[in-house]
């Protein structure tokens, strides 16, 4: 099956590159050009296999969003002239990535059901089940780590170790709140439940930017809305459309990222199940059939959108 799992260009013009977990990026001075690759991560790791059509889900979606949210918060993207790539603005990131939570499930469901009722600083009530609607979205940021396991960290961390100023904090959580709102109306259209979402800011020359993708099946969590009250009065698991399908084979099969675990074998089976999953959601999320694209000389195919469209910016 064939995927993107990495890029190596090299073009004239390019000032630096970064690998991330699940991109590339390649900087030209105040701009830069994101690869989505067809990488897949979980539990802060790198699978061993890439996901086909991952990232050309993922980078479609994020312009979609990001062009949905616009008039809420400025954003990077410049232009996305390609199923896997975007040009945009280069900002300074923030070091936390705003996650807010409007239901309890994952990760904070996992330590509410550990005995924990305080997540991030933020007191959560007795009594909650999981996937049940919390009383009012939180906000539970975690540090963004430039290598390694991102953490859970509360305000009042935050604003006591000076990793954010509190007076860009308040902003950052104002448009955590306003763009999250949004994300629910657009998701309630296509019959879905934004249940959690993650977003990342910078600035570049003092103007705060929403940076990276948003509202993506690796950045958020969906549930389907029809029979949603019906399978939590009956205790049984909800249908989603996320990521956390992947965390969920990995534990069943002894994996959680934890030092000395192996991470289990990805079939050719089970690699084409994740593949489809993502596929579902754009369509689902969008309400159009997803077209593939052309994988035979991919490459090729992006390196020149990119060539083309980062100089054009420049002349």
């Amino acid at each position: 099956m064939e995927a993107i799992k990495e890029t190596n260009f090299s073009f004239a013009g390019q000032t630096g590159f970064y690998k991330g977990k699940v991109r590339d990026v390649y900087y030209f001075d105040d701009r830069l050009a994101v690869v989505a690759t067809d990488r897949i991560s979980a539990f802060d790791v790198v699978l061993p296999r890439a996901i086909p059509f991952k990232g050309q889900v993922l980078n479609q979606i994020a312009s979609l969003n990001l062009k949905a949210t616009s008039d809420i918060v400025p954003n990077w993207v410049i232009s996305t002239p390609d199923p896997n790539v975007t040009v945009g603005l280069r900002c300074e990131p923030f070091k936390v990535e705003m996650v807010i939570r409007g239901y309890l499930a994952g990760h904070a469901w996992r330590e509410y059901k550990a005995g924990k009722r305080m997540v991030c600083g933020v007191a959560l009530p007795d009594g909650l089940h999981e996937n049940d609607k919390l009383p009012e979205p939180i906000i539970t940021p975690t540090t963004k780590a430039d290598q390694g396991h991102d953490e859970d960290i509360s305000r009042e961390e935050i604003l006591a170790k000076g990793i954010v100023s509190e007076q860009d904090y308040l902003i950052l959580e104002r448009y955590t709140r306003a763009l999250f709102a949004r994300g629910t109306e657009l998701a309630a259209k296509q019959g879905l439940i934004l249940v959690d979402t993650k977003y990342e800011f910078g600035k570049q020359n003092g103007r705060i930017y929403l940076i990276d993708e948003i509202h993506t099946p690796d950045s958020s969590r969906y549930f389907y809305s029809e029979g949603y009250n019906e399978r939590q009065q009956n205790g049984e698991p909800q249908k989603q459309l996320s990521k956390e399908f992947v965390r969920q084979w990995l534990i069943e099969n002894g994996f959680q990222g934890k030092d000395g675990q192996t991470i289990p074998e990805m079939t050719d089976d089970v690699v084409l199940k994740i593949s489809e999953r993502y596929i579902e959601l754009y369509e689902v999320f969008t309400g159009q059939p997803f077209v593939k694209s052309d994988y035979s000389q991919a490459l090729q195919r992006i390196a020149h959108s990119v060539e083309q469209n980062i100089f054009s910016l420049k002349d």
